[in-house]
């Protein structure tokens, strides 16, 4: 198991919390993503088949940029 924290500056909601967590959910792989509002930043725990590109998709699928470095 793997687990990331990406960083996506314009999380500043429960709506964004709701939004993000549900679409990384329902990517193949992902055991829990855990949206932290303060800090902007989501934690994620993925296995295969998830990979880091389908992290970001997801995010930028609901409208929202992963900060670069991320």
């Amino acid at each position: 198991m793997t687990e990331t924290k990406i960083s996506v500056p314009a999380i500043h909601c429960d709506h964004c919390k709701m939004s993000l967590e549900g679409a990384l959910g329902e990517v193949v792989g992902v055991a829990k993503a855990a949206v932290d509002i303060p800090s902007a930043t989501i934690t994620v725990s993925f296995d295969d088949p998830a990979t880091m590109q389908d992290l970001v998709a997801a995010i930028e699928g609901q409208g929202y940029e992963v900060a670069s470095g991320a």
